[in-house]
C-alpha cells in the first residue's frame, strides 16, 4: 500500500486527471450499454414517483436536443472545448478539487462524444420530475460535465485559475 501511495503522489496533474477521466468514462459507458441492452427505446420505469425516473431516449443534440441538426458541429465543438480545458488546466491550482473537476468534465465530454462519433446520438436514461416539471432526459456524463463545471466555477471564484496559484505540476 505505501508504494501504491508513493506512486500515486509522483504523478502530475495530467497523470491523475487521465486516470479518473478513464474510470468515469467506463461508469458512463457501462451505464448506457446496460441501459441501452435492459430497456426498449421510449420506455419508462419508475424508481421514485412523481421525481426519478429511467426512460431511455436517444438524443442527436445537446441540452433541449439543441443542435440536433448539426452533428458534425456539436462533434467539432467537444474536440474544441476538450483543447481548450487541457491547456487552461496548467493554469490551475494542483490540489484535489481540480484534478477531479477536471476529469469528470472529460470523462462525460469523451463518454458523449465516443456515442455522438459512433452511434450518431447520446443514450439518455436519467428522468426527473421536480414540482411537476419533467427536465429534459439526461445521463451519467452530462452528470459529470455539470458537478465539474460547478466544481471549476468554484475555483475560479477562489482565484485557484490564476497563474500565482501554488503548487503546479
Amino acid at each position: 500500500m505505501n508504494n501504491v501511495k508513493k506512486i500515486w503522489s509522483k504523478l502530475d496533474m495530467k497523470k491523475k486527471v487521465a486516470l479518473f477521466t478513464m474510470l468515469f468514462l467506463i461508469v458512463d459507458q457501462t451505464s448506457k450499454i446496460i441501459i441501452d441492452k435492459v430497456l426498449p427505446l421510449n420506455t419508462t420505469y419508475m424508481i421514485a414517483d412523481r421525481f426519478i425516473y429511467i426512460t431511455k431516449s436517444y438524443n442527436t443534440g445537446v441540452a433541449w436536443s439543441m443542435l440536433s441538426d448539426k452533428p458534425a458541429l456539436v462533434i467539432i465543438i467537444s474536440i474544441v472545448i476538450f483543447l481548450f480545458l487541457l491547456f487552461y488546466m496548467r493554469k490551475f491550482k494542483y490540489d484535489k478539487k481540480n484534478t477531479l473537476a477536471f476529469s469528470l468534465i472529460f470523462g462525460g465530454l469523451f463518454g458523449n462524444l465516443i456515442d455522438r462519433i459512433i452511434y450518431g446520438h447520446v443514450i439518455d436514461f436519467i428522468d426527473i420530475m421536480i414540482f411537476n416539471y419533467d427536465y429534459p432526459i439526461f445521463n451519467i456524463a452530462d452528470s459529470f460535465v455539470f458537478i465539474g463545471v460547478l466544481l471549476l466555477m468554484w475555483s475560479i471564484y477562489l482565484g485557484e485559475d490564476n497563474e500565482n496559484s501554488s503548487k503546479r505540476k
